[in-house]
């Protein structure tokens, strides 16, 4: 009975002191209650139009409370077209508040021309109530950055190290009298014109930058140097996308007949099966004169091409179902094609889709061309010693444990060696082992030819999704691979690049028994193409129906003569050719 009464007891006092009303949980400090308010453009019926380039913020301090939002002058901000009043009619208001705090009335939409005011009252964290106005002015703007300068004559791009408002330009050429080309921030001017005037770059440069507002103003210095190198590898932050130029709609490329790259330090040149082959500048992607290869016959015998490190195009036929394999070397633009592999013997090979050059042919380099007769697993090989091939008929290399169908490439680390290490990245067939057939990069001991490591994407376990196309490279002492990812289908994702870390087999996480994992990011230094789940460099975003139904596209690595840049090509079939630099300057 005791213990009924206890319970009841007990039980009655939790009731009531459950139903009691807590007290406001009150912090001791508050913090700032309203960060921002952005106002944003917007259409006709109220959607915001631009959420980039059409957002207009200003920041909230403490013990200021008339909040004026700078609207640009002009719109696009980068454009001359004037903002007018009657656009600030019905803006999209938007405020950033802290946790707990209330705002009234709602922020919307306001109309803001004509330097309409409107009052609005925030209750912070501590339950006190602050007042503000809000406005919004048509200002100039006060950017006044030099965002980029270049020396076009010497293919030239200066570093620029905002921080201390330096630009290096990394050359040991004479610059005694150049035009610069140069971008600033939207509207501003510089003083002096280096694009209307030749200066001597061989001393410094001071030049001032002007904002559109007329008052703030930039001082950079402008000097020939050679900088320090970073310990190791690429500086992070460095890439910079140098251009990204259509295919189709503004090289001219002929649809799906374009799937190899041949980069150097003077030109890219893009295959095409036909007598002449696109040739772009490889700093702007501007189009140069053609590469005329009518000597090779054209056709499938300008099937695809690649470079060496010695500035050599090298230009492949297709031995569609085996028959004379052929490679034809070119020194320059204006020189014919010269014949300079001739592997007469292949009576039952497929080959010719992909090869590779590691080295340079005038001196010392290894060719590897993959096989593609059925559900390959193996390559030719050809070795050059002291500019003299070694013979026309090529070493047969099987790799086991993998296999591959039309979609591979391969590249080795040395052009010395033949029991170096090589890499391959392929699209292999569905079934068996998941974890060596999904992998789209693969590491492998050249000595034994089986595989040390491999990676994989998310993406594996999908056969749409096709890894062809490999470039190997040493910068600043470490090891760089790079490797295309391809959507054939008409879906339009997945068409990326990556530049991952090769110099360390710990840098390849342990791989999963199945081939849909996500390993890369142990290696991964860098990507681009996959913008939003979509492509930026797909068929789509070229303006071009045509889908990469080939499944093919190209990598490339090319290093500056000094050693500070890395330029990486990469190219959708369809779609775009994109150049992008990175460096390895201590700044």
């Amino acid at each position: 009975m005791k213990n009924k009464l206890y319970i009841f007891i007990v039980g009655t006092m939790l009731f009531l002191l459950g139903c009691q009303t807590p007290d406001d949980l009150i912090p001791s400090t508050a913090t700032n209650g309203i960060t921002s308010i952005s106002a944003f453009f917007t259409d006709e019926d109220g959607n915001i139009l631009d959420e980039n380039n059409g957002k207009f913020t200003a920041t909230v301090t403490d013990g200021s409370n008339d909040i004026v939002i700078p609207v640009s002058y002009y719109y696009p901000e980068n454009s001359d077209d004037l903002v007018t009043e009657q656009m600030l009619v019905n803006m999209r208001v938007e405020a950033v508040l802290g946790d707990n705090v209330m705002i009234s009335p709602s922020l919307l939409y306001l109309d803001l021309s004509s330097g309409k005011k409107y009052t609005f009252t925030v209750v912070d964290q501590m339950k006190q109530v602050h007042e503000y106005t809000i406005r919004a002015e048509i200002t100039k703007s006060a950017a006044c950055a030099i965002e980029e300068f270049n020396l076009p004559g010497f293919s030239i791009s200066g570093v620029i190290n905002e921080s201390n408002k330096t630009i290096s330009l990394v050359s040991a050429d004479d610059l005694t009298s150049e035009l610069a080309e140069f971008k600033l921030s939207p509207h501003a001017t510089i003083s002096p014109d280096p694009s209307a005037t030749p200066l001597n770059y061989n001393e410094e440069q001071i030049f001032t930058v002007t904002a559109h507002n007329g008052t703030t103003q930039a001082t950079y210095t402008v000097k020939k140097s050679m900088p320090d190198k970073i310990s190791s590898g690429i500086r992070p932050g460095s890439a910079k996308i140098l251009f990204a130029k259509k295919l189709i709609a503004e090289l001219g490329a002929p649809v799906s007949n374009h799937g190899g790259i041949a980069a150097t330090q003077d030109y890219v040149v893009i295959s095409t099966r036909d007598n002449h082959s696109i040739v772009l500048h490889p700093k702007t992607g501007a189009l140069l004169n053609p590469l005329d290869v009518s000597a090779t016959g054209g056709g499938l015998n300008n099937m695809y091409n690649t470079a060496d490190d010695g500035g050599n195009v090298l230009i492949c036929n297709l031995a569609q179902n085996a028959g004379t394999f052929k490679i034809w070397k070119v020194k320059s633009l204006t020189s014919t094609p010269e014949l300079f592999i001739n592997w007469t013997e292949n009576t039952t090979l497929n080959v010719g889709r992909k090869f590779s050059v590691q080295g340079n042919i005038d001196e010392n380099a290894i060719i590897a061309a993959p096989i593609l007769s059925g559900t390959a697993n193996s390559f030719a090989r050809w070795k050059i010693t002291d500019g003299v091939l070694q013979s026309h008929t090529p070493d047969i290399v099987s790799v086991s444990g993998l296999s591959w169908t039309t979609n591979v490439d391969v590249v080795y680390t040395s052009a010395t060696n033949v029991n170096s290490d090589y890499f391959i990245a392929r699209h292999g067939n569905v079934g068996g082992n998941e974890g060596v057939t999904y992998s789209f990069l693969n590491w492998i001991n050249g000595a034994t030819n089986t595989e040390r490591k491999h990676l994989t994407t998310a993406n594996d376990a999908w056969g749409n999704f096709i890894a062809n196309a490999l470039d190997y490279t040493v910068f600043n002492n470490i090891p760089y691979a790079l490797i295309n990812y391809v959507n054939a289908t008409t879906w339009g994702q997945c068409d990326q690049v990556y530049l991952v870390n090769a110099g360390s087999v710990n840098e390849f996480e342990a791989p999963s028994p199945y081939g849909n994992n996500d390993n890369i990011s142990g290696a991964l230094i860098w990507q681009d193409g996959l913008s939003g789940g979509y492509s930026k460099y797909n068929h789509t975003a070229a303006g071009v129906s045509a889908h990469n139904g080939n499944g093919t596209g190209d990598v490339a690595f090319v290093q500056s003569a000094d050693g500070f840049f890395l330029y990486v090509y990469f190219m959708f079939t369809n779609g775009y050719i994109v150049g992008v630099q990175f460096d390895c300057i201590d700044m």
